[in-house]
């Protein structure tokens, strides 16, 4: 890792590991909500971060009504998937996390502008989907 232009080999190396740790948080917490909506106890909170539905109005039309104990029993994961809007591909796709892990492995390996090009970019989709994540119904 040489580094290129402003960036030296710390630099990258930091945005690297930054870019794992952040996907490797947002994977365990995609796999979390995952289990709440197999188990049929989907939580609005669940729903908005997995769909990027933010508006509670727009959840009801979505999915229906939540039982009296404000869970969604009958939400499968093919009706998120069906519901996700491009902020839920941010903060709960688990593509988007490998790729950008495998963008942040390459660049420990391989020194080229246009690899530090897609970790500054896997950085920014990092960053993006926790933003996004602010947003959401607590």
């Amino acid at each position: 890792m040489s580094g290129y232009g402003p960036f030296d080999g710390f630099t990258i190396a930091a945005i690297a590991v930054a870019v794992i740790l952040s996907a490797l948080v947002s994977l365990i917490g995609t796999s979390a909500r995952k289990r709440t909506v197999a188990l049929g106890e989907a939580k609005a909170e669940d729903l908005a971060e997995m769909t990027g539905i933010i508006d509670p109005k727009q959840l009801l039309a979505a999915f229906g009504p939540p039982d009296m104990g404000r869970v969604w029993r009958t939400v499968t994961l093919l009706d998120v998937r069906k519901a996700r809007q491009p902020q839920g591909w941010l903060m709960s796709s688990d593509l988007v996390d490998y790729g950008c892990a495998g963008i942040a492995v390459l660049a420990f390996f391989v020194s080229h502008p246009l690899v530090y090009g897609a970790l500054l970019f896997a950085l920014c989709i990092q960053i993006g989907g926790w933003v996004v994540s602010t947003r959401l119904p607590k």
